[in-house]
């Protein structure tokens, strides 16, 4: 007993590091934020009581309470009154976090439970073992909320451009961001689905830069042969959809030469994307992770660095340079006129 007591005050005064155990329980008690339908309502950053989160979620008060609770607990949310609580200041950070482990074991979770079966019959596999394109699209944008844009971010500020194109834009997140931060720009969000270009649109609207933003549903692939949508932009960006594009050769110098085309004098393209088995040592295990589950998985193979500074080239930019990224293995690459 006194050495049990002994053991505990001598670690009681040692600040233990983060351990996988603590990146696991957060992720799953996010997720279960998620899929009640809180989260949007907590990375508001204002307090907000049981009621409302009950409420949002259709669940009971008492319930909700205890669930709360739980992320208190863990030092996720922090009391702010009776019932009322805020989100603690690493939120965003966990939420990040979060991202990876979600997107590496749920997102994925056709390949990783089923390997023997792809490596046996890679087409029939695939079309029985689908991923669930809800789980990619919430750990995708968890993991770029600190991993994707910040580096594209501050390239594109640091041009000041009057007019924005993002190819493959989504729900236009990054847009809509940078449109606040500059509010004489126009911006064009050119996405294939349907669903993305309705969020981007009323995204847009709600964060008052509506009048802005012209939403554009079509293919990236489309710009080879008509390139109205980015004619005339100051700096044209693509954020982790152009290794798809990529595979396709002949369609991929296409866009890019008519990007370059369609720039403005001294504009940019900024491309945020990855390159295949990274070594460094903070990136070299997710990296790995990505590269396979990609090519092994999903039938694309990313392209080196150097492989994507020769298409640029060969498009006829002037200028071509890797900027280092947050996201293990990501790279921005970044083409001047």
């Amino acid at each position: 007993m006194i050495v049990e007591m002994e053991w505990e005050s001598a670690m009681s005064h040692i600040s233990t590091p983060e351990t996988a155990a603590d990146l696991a329980a957060v992720a799953a008690l996010l997720e279960m934020a998620d899929r009640l339908g809180i989260v949007p309502l907590l990375e508001r950053g204002e307090p907000v009581t049981v009621t409302e989160l009950a409420v949002a979620a259709d669940v009971p008060e008492e319930g909700m309470g205890r669930f709360l609770g739980a992320l208190v607990a863990a030092a996720l949310l922090e009391p702010t009154g009776v019932k009322e609580f805020r989100i603690a200041d690493d939120f965003a950070d966990r939420i990040h976090q979060s991202g990876y482990l979600i997107w590496s074991l749920r997102a994925n979770q056709p390949y990783v439970q089923h390997p023997a079966e792809f490596l046996r019959d890679p087409v029939g596999s695939a079309a029985q073992y689908r991923r669930d394109g809800r789980e990619v699209a919430v750990s995708s944008r968890w993991i770029g909320s600190r991993g994707f844009y910040p580096a594209a971010t501050e390239a594109i500020l640091a041009v000041r451009p009057k007019r924005i194109v993002d190819l493959g834009a989504g729900a236009a997140g990054l847009l809509i961001d940078l449109l606040g931060r500059l509010p004489e720009s126009t911006g064009v969000a050119l996405d294939m689905s349907g669903g993305a270009c309705q969020e981007a649109a009323r995204a847009a609207h709600a964060a008052g830069v509506g009048d802005r933003l012209t939403v554009v549903e079509r293919p990236i692939q489309s710009v080879a042969d008509d390139p109205a949508p980015v004619a005339g932009a100051d700096v044209i960006h693509a954020g982790f959809v152009f290794h798809d594009i990529v595979q396709e050769g002949d369609v991929f110098d296409r866009v890019l030469r008519r990007c370059r085309e369609a720039l403005r004098p001294g504009g940019i393209m900024a491309i945020t994307d990855a390159v295949p088995f990274a070594s460094a040592e903070r990136e070299r295990r997710f990296s790995s992770l990505f590269t396979y589950l990609h090519a092994e998985f999903m039938d694309v193979s990313l392209p080196p660095e150097e492989d994507w500074l020769a298409r640029f080239r060969q498009a006829g930019f002037d200028q071509a340079r890797c900027v280092p990224h947050r996201f293990p293995g990501g790279r921005l690459f970044i083409a001047a006129k």
